[in-house]
């Protein structure tokens, strides 16, 4: 590391220089704290005495210590100018204790070699490939005991359980939400300590490099989240790191967060530097595929508010971190969780953008899901509601989430959310993926969604699995594998970003809540035909002479519906369907209806 560029913000491997570095005899610790009158190391191996560290020019602390190795835990005394005497975890430290404890531990940072290179070489940012994306919280998904508070699966029992869950299922990546240390499991990762840990909530470092690489060797990419906004107020964290306000703002006005954690001050060389270090850290020395940064409108403007004006260095920090990020990572993603109008999120710095690869779009979102959650007798007043996406949908390169956001707070689960009786439920989640999978824009879905999970999701809890044995949730989940077998195998899904990848059919049904919408790649073309209606309809549809395979029929008995063979005719001018109430058909057209 360069210890000007350090303070200038533009170091991207601050890692490597500072934390703990076994160097073969002993660890050298260093850590910067310009504004503290001194800094002392202790650890096990003194018996938690405290040793001094040397101060060197720039504010940074130093010692070597001949018996302290991977494994030990450490943490740093720190003494302000005040006064005042604090104990503080390493701010890159690279492995912590297990909550409540707050010590770092050593941690061996190059000792794993990984054998995903195949992968590594071919792997894409996904803009011409299937990207569809299962969400999972790593301490939820399943657990040995809902009783036990740290009943979790480690790392290496989540490869084991989930990769095969994962392909079975039809998914390419699993997005985990923060696997950062951090003390509050109600959380759920997005107020850290640790930016540089690991969660010892489900093993070490070295497991979880273990997990990556074997999705890795079962084709699957990893996703992670960052949380690049702010940061827990716990003593021990990075609050008042060396006596003053150090990573955070110093005005309370911008530095308390709605949160109650704290916004990093990104007008700071060293600020910057840290974090976009930490981002490259993850996705080079774990092998991550890409990163999810959460809550970019609070970087992009003053607190989020739109009214309070662009926060201009948090957003030149966003443009050179992930330009740089860009320049040593060129195959990874960088996903904006973004729920602004503000332009350029996905257009290339050059270009004056942000430089992300993909944002979430949060409106589609909200609007397919008020839809949903509104009478069939009422859609017809809302009929925009499902194309008004497409008014700026080429105006970024967007993914489609149903995150863990919407099925928690009150919320209720997506199937909850479908208007109706339990038993009108399920064919409309059922049309609901259907349109999912043919709108353009990558996917991304939550856990536990795939079958229908009727309880909000609680991070304390697994998923509801014993539902599967019940015939509609099983059903629903068959439905859900054959839909992303199909969303992952016809490359017409595949074009999200391209202008003529994509054609409304229909989009003037407004009485009759009928949708059609085409989906055109190089060797395959899908005609979708939706009706969101709760009356069975006939819907024609102009075939140009083309033929028409079906593919799907969401109302298939096979899945939880009430169809045994789907009912349509063509010929070569129009193909002509019977669409029973809250139900979809995909077709295969053209010269891709003859394969089988």
């Amino acid at each position: 590391m360069d210890r000007k560029e350090f303070l200038a913000g533009k170091a991207m491997d601050a890692y490597e220089f500072f934390g703990a570095h076994p160097t073969g005899k002993g660890t050298v610790f260093r850590v910067y704290a310009p504004g503290a009158a001194g800094v002392t190391v202790m650890g096990d191996w003194t018996g938690w005495k405290e040793i001094s560290m040397d101060r060197e020019e720039g504010g940074v602390f130093t010692k070597w210590e001949e018996f302290a190795y991977p494994g030990h835990i450490y943490k740093y005394v720190v003494y302000g100018r005040d006064g005042s005497r604090v104990e503080k975890s390493d701010p890159y430290g690279f492995g912590q204790e297990l909550r409540p404890g707050s010590g770092s531990v050593i941690t061996e940072l190059h000792s794993y070699i990984f054998d995903d290179w195949d992968w590594m070489n071919n792997r894409s940012t996904g803009y011409d490939r299937p990207v569809n994306i299962y969400e999972v919280h790593a301490g939820s998904w399943k657990r040995h005991s809902d009783e036990d508070e740290n009943g979790f699966l480690n790392y290496l029992e989540l490869a084991e359980q989930l990769i095969p869950y994962v392909k079975e299922a039809g998914y390419t990546h699993v997005e985990f939400m923060p696997l950062s240390e951090h003390p509050c499991d109600a959380s759920w990762g997005y107020q850290n300590t640790g930016f540089y840990a690991p969660t010892s909530r489900y093993g070490t470092p070295a497991m979880l490099r273990t997990m990556v690489n074997r999705f890795h060797q079962e084709g699957i990419g990893v996703i992670l989240d960052l949380v690049p906004a702010h940061f827990a107020v716990d003593s021990y964290g990075l609050r008042r790191f060396d006596g003053t306000p150090l990573y955070e703002y110093r005005s309370p006005d911008v530095a308390n967060s709605e949160w109650g954690t704290y916004n990093f001050d990104y007008s700071r060389g060293e600020v910057r530097s840290f974090m976009q270090s930490c981002a490259n850290y993850w996705l080079k020395e774990f092998h991550f595929d890409g990163l999810r940064f959460d809550a970019v409108s609070r970087l992009i403007f003053w607190q989020g508010n739109e009214r309070r004006g662009v926060n201009p260095n948090s957003l030149n920090f966003i443009k050179y971190m992930n330009e740089s990020l860009k320049r040593l990572h060129p195959t990874c993603m960088l996903i904006a969780e973004d729920s602004t109008a503000y332009p350029g999120v996905t257009r290339a710095t050059w270009a004056g953008g942000l430089g992300f690869d993909y944002k979430w779009d949060l409106g589609w979102m909200h609007d397919t899901l008020s839809y949903m959650q509104t009478g069939a007798w009422l859609r017809g007043s809302m009929y925009d509601k499902l194309t008004f996406s497409m008014m700026y949908f080429f105006s970024e390169r967007y993914l489609l989430p149903f995150s863990h956001d919407e099925v928690v707070h009150g919320k209720a689960t997506i199937l909850q959310r479908m208007q109706g009786d339990y038993e009108d439920k399920f064919p409309q989640a059922r049309l609901l993926y259907l349109y999912m999978a043919a709108h353009p824009g990558k996917k991304l879905n939550f856990m536990g969604n795939e079958f229908g999970q009727l309880r909000e999701w609680d991070e304390s809890r697994e998923q509801d699995w014993m539902l599967l044995s019940y015939p509609k949730h099983d059903g629903f989940f068959t439905y859900m594998k054959e839909l992303n077998r199909i969303l992952t195998t016809n490359d017409a899904f595949f074009r999200d970003y391209a202008g003529d990848g994509f054609l409304w059919r229909d989009c003037n049904s407004r009485e009759q809540c009928l949708y059609a919408i085409e989906r055109r790649g190089d060797s395959s073309r899908i005609l979708a035909a939706m009706n969101f209606s709760g009356i069975e309809q006939t819907y024609r549809l102009p075939l140009y002479g083309e033929e028409a395979r079906l593919l799907l029929n969401s109302d298939d008995i096979r899945f939880g519906g009430s169809t045994e063979t789907a009912d349509f005719v063509q010929d070569s001018c129009e193909i002509t369907i019977h669409l029973p109430a809250y139900s979809g058909m995909l077709f295969a057209l053209g010269a891709a209806a003859d394969k089988e």
